[in-house]
């Protein structure tokens, strides 16, 4: 519990980095505390995604304005190199004018590149729960072989009926196994997408 409290205070001082590492900690040891009834894995799941969200919308603002900056630079010193190469009586020919002008458009193709990684697309279907449509935290397999994130499906296991939502098969909680694959290829995937933390 101590690492939770301390997590949301030190996100309220909007220091992220810390409060994210507070958080991660009680998601690890799967959200126990002196009074588990407290708080529950969930609330915990969605604070974090969102402090995680805030810090890679700040990151993402710098490199972007990072990167705004080096281009700027670049051109300025393609076009000062072209000025300084070309410094003849006769003055900037043609050639001169479409030579500057494919490197300028060959520096924008790459800054364009780089900026790529900071734009938000889509979460591939396989990384979200087929019920709530959010990105996986908790996914468990189910023994038709169709993942769903744990708490969704126990609690339409429990409100709903005992059978896959998907298939119709009957399903037990007991026969929910937790699939450390698709677990793994989120994170890989969040690493990467810092933009993929933001839920609705």
């Amino acid at each position: 519990m101590a690492h939770y409290m301390l997590g949301r205070a030190l996100l309220k001082k909007h220091e992220y980095s810390e409060g994210i590492k507070e958080l991660k900690r009680v998601l690890d040891i799967g959200g126990r505390g002196a009074n588990p009834k407290s708080y529950v894995v969930g609330d915990i799941w969605k604070e974090f995604t969102a402090a995680k969200y805030l810090e890679w919308e700040r990151e993402s603002s710098k490199r972007l304005w990072d990167l705004q900056s080096l281009k700027v630079a670049c051109e300025h010193a393609l076009v000062e190199k072209q000025f300084l190469d070309s410094s003849q009586p006769e003055g900037v020919s043609d050639e001169d004018i479409n030579a500057i002008s494919a490197q300028l458009e060959l520096l924008g193709r790459v800054f364009d590149k780089a900026a790529e990684v900071d734009l938000p697309t889509e979460v591939p279907d396989h990384l979200c729960c087929k019920i709530s449509y959010d990105i996986f935290y908790d996914p468990v397999i189910t023994p038709t072989g169709i993942t769903y994130e744990r708490a969704v499906i126990v609690d339409h296991l429990q409100k709903v009926g005992n059978f896959d939502p998907v298939t119709r098969e009957p399903l037990d909680q007991s026969q929910l196994i937790p699939n450390l694959s698709i677990k793994e290829a989120v994170q890989a995937f969040l690493d990467n997408h810092g933009w993929a933390y933001k839920m609705d």
